[in-house]
Parts: structure tokens; C-alpha cells; sequence
């Protein structure tokens, strides 16, 4: 920490673009990356404290392993090391996506079987999302009891107030079930405390959240309609890139594009590295054009900076509140119900229709999860699948 700040920066900035390029495999495997290159490698913090800023930013709505990244960054080079973090791990797939866009927009995708092997694609990356955080984030029966409900009470009820009502009614679940559970005993986060800049961004963060469906109202106009959607998506969404796919589902399909391109796009996101809310990238694209992508993209990652700076100076002491830790425990069996929710519809109603279809899920499905193959392989395979089933 005794080189030059900008010294600093510019290692930030090689090292979180390295990520960017290379990290596939989502959340989970980011968070793995980030281990070996922040913490055995470089040392920039240790082990302990990696893990209490994990904690934070799934304690935190928005994309867990980007905010990761951006804390690492203003833990090693304050504020604008915290953005050169995020343009790093960010911009590779933002890029790739707002290119596949323009593609997929351009070419009569319907017919060649893109869109629909994309599809399939996504039915088995969801599949295995709720597999894997179904593992992780209800052991126990109440918190499987939790997921169950929230995924049957949005799918009776698909709308996007009842997904916000679920998440807080599973947050007072799990303040009234797990508020005593014993935590093991943690080290401080060296973290600067900035709590007047904290208190600018948590201010800016809400009244954000408010204004945007107000101006998005009062001028009708898409670009607001577009930064309110992804803003809010950006605010509320808990547990990752996954879970936005419900939320921006009901919000852009079918008034801003189609259901086909929509689920594309998601299927295409699979194949990159970097953060999966750069699916928002996509879709801006696809609306607006090239500027669309950046205003998306800017939309729905400006709540995770926002809350992030926040809330750093102040985690220390928020973590040790039991009402805290057992909400969370609530919120994230409830985050499992909602993915469950999401991989029936719209992602499988709208892939599936025959048992070709079915089949090269299942293939996909089992790639992924048992012979461990590289999601992006995965996607491959699945457009040539349905090429293959094209012409059979």
C-alpha cells in the first residue's frame, strides 16, 4: 500500500480486465477467481476478511461477485479504484453481449435455430442454478419451506410486486426463525471510514429508486422507461444475475422485445465471462441501440455502487445484528423459490415444446452439472444441438 496511488489504479485495472476475459463459470466461480488472484496471489487482503466482504454483498441486493470486485477496488484504491475494478471485470462482456445483440437484431435468428438453441441453454443453466444454491441456501427444512412457498406463491401470482412482497415476507421469516443462531466470532474489515460519502450514497440511492418510476411516468419516454427498469432491477434483485431474469422478464417482454430475443440474449450471456447482469447490456442493445446497451448497463450496476459505498464503513457493525443475520438466512431460501419459479416460467414454457427439445436440455443440463463443463462450451453445443434437430 506504499506505491503511488496511481500505481495502484493501473495494477487494479490489468488485474480486474484479466478477470473479465477469463472468469466464466458466474457467481460462484467469480468468487472463486477473485480468492486466487486477490488473496493467494497479490494479498491484498486475507482470507478472513475476503470472506466478511462476501457476506456483505450477499447481505446486499444486486450482482454478489461484482460488488465483491468493487470493494476489493476501494479497499486498494478507494472510490476510483472501486470503478476501475468494476470497468475491468465488467466492460469484456458488456462488449461481447451489445455485439451479439447487434447480430442476433440483424439476421433472421428465428430461422436458423440460434434462438432457439440459446433457449435450451438457458433452461439448463437455470436448472443447475437452483440446484446449486437449492444445496447451499435451504439445508434445513424451514428454509426449504420458504423456497417452496415463495416459488408457488409466484407462480400463481407472476407479478413483479408480489416477487418484492415474497422477499420480505421471507426476511421477517428469518429474523423470527434464525435471530438466535451463534455466529463464530469475526475479524474487523479494514475498511476507511468514509461515512459522510457513505450517507451521500445511501441518500442517492433511494431517492433514485423513487424518482425514476416518476419520471419514467411523467415523460413516457423509453429511455426512462429504461433506466427506471433497470435501476429497480439493479435495487431489489437478491442473489445474483439469475434471479434478475424473472423481474426484467416481466418488465421489457413483450412492450420493449420479444420473449424469443429476451430468453437469446440469456442463453448468449451464458457463453461470456464477467458478470451475468450484463444480460442488460444485451437488452438495451436490442431496444436502443449501442447507447441503449450503456445506459442498461450503467442502470442496474450504479445501485450496487451506491450501496456498496454506503455500506462499507458502517458493515463492522451491522453484521453482528442478529435481526440482520436471520433476515438474510430468510431472503436467501426465498431468492432459491424465485429462480424455481422463473426456470418454469418463462424459461421452459418458452424452450420446450417437443421431446427433442427436452432431450437436449437434459444433455445440456447433465454437461454442466455432473461432467463439468465450461458453460460456454455448453452454449455451443446447444446452437449446433438445434441445428443438428433442424434438419433430423
Amino acid at each position: 500500500m506504499n506505491q503511488p496511488i496511481w500505481r495502484r489504479w493501473l495494477e487494479i485495472w490489468l488485474v480486474s480486465t484479466k478477470l473479465g476475459f477469463t472468469s466464466f463459470g458466474g457467481p460462484i466461480a467469480h468468487l472463486g477467481y477473485f480468492q486466487h488472484e486477490y488473496v493467494q496471489k497479490r494479498n491484498w487482503l486475507d482470507q478472513k476478511s475476503y470472506a466478511d466482504l462476501i457476506a456483505l454483498c450477499q447481505f446486499l441486493p444486486g450482482p454478489a461477485s461484482s460488488q465483491v470486485g468493487i470493494s476489493i477496488g476501494i479497499i486498494r484504491g478507494g472510490v476510483i479504484g472501486g470503478v476501475i475494478s468494476w470497468l475491468g471485470f465488467t466492460m469484456p462482456s458488456v462488449l461481447i453481449l451489445m455485439i451479439a445483440a447487434s447480430f442476433l437484431t440483424g439476421h433472421n435468428v428465428e430461422q436458423e435455430g440460434i434462438i432457439s438453441g440459446l433457449k435450451i441453454v438457458a433452461v439448463a443453466v437455470v436448472a443447475q442454478a437452483v440446484l446449486g444454491m437449492g444445496k447451499t441456501l435451504t439445508p434445513d427444512r424451514p428454509r426449504l419451506a420458504i423456497g417452496i412457498g415463495s416459488s408457488v406463491v409466484l407462480l400463481v401470482w407472476p407479478y413483479t410486486f408480489v416477487q418484492i412482497g415474497v422477499i420480505l415476507f421471507a426476511a421477517l421469516l428469518g429474523i423470527f426463525m434464525y435471530r438466535q443462531v451463534s455466529a463464530e466470532e469475526e475479524s474487523e474489515l479494514p475498511i476507511v471510514k468514509w461515512k459522510g460519502g457513505a450517507i451521500i450514497s445511501l441518500s442517492l440511492f433511494f431517492v433514485l429508486l423513487a424518482a425514476l418510476p416518476l419520471l419514467s411516468w411523467k415523460f413516457s419516454s423509453t429511455w426512462f422507461d429504461m433506466m427506471d427498469t433497470f435501476y429497480r432491477a439493479g435495487a431489489i434483485v437478491f442473489g445474483g444475475g439469475h434471479v434478475v431474469l424473472p423481474i426484467l422478464q416481466q418488465e421489457v417482454v413483450p412492450h420493449l422485445l420479444s420473449k424469443e430475443h429476451f430468453l437469446a440474449g440469456y442463453g448468449a450471456a451464458q457463453a461470456v465471462p464477467g458478470p451475468l447482469f450484463t444480460f442488460s447490456s444485451y437488452i438495451g442493445t436490442v431496444v436502443k441501440g449501442w447507447s441503449g446497451g450503456l445506459v442498461a448497463t450503467l442502470a442496474i450496476f450504479l445501485p450496487s455502487f451506491l450501496l456498496v459505498m454506503g455500506v462499507l464503513p458502517f458493515w463492522n457493525g451491522i453484521r453482528r445484528n442478529k435481526n440482520v443475520r436471520g433476515a438474510l438466512l430468510g431472503v436467501n431460501a426465498s431468492v432459491v423459490g424465485i429462480l424455481l419459479a422463473s426456470l418454469y416460467d418463462p424459461v421452459f414454457v418458452s424452450a420446450v415444446s417437443n421431446g427433442h427439445d427436452f432431450a437436449l436440455a437434459l444433455i445440456c443440463f447433465g454437461l454442466l452439472v455432473y461432467w463439468k463443463v465450461p458453460s460456454w462450451v455448453v452454449v455451443i453445443l446447444g446452437v449446433a444441438g438445434r441445428f443438428i434437430l433442424n434438419y433430423t
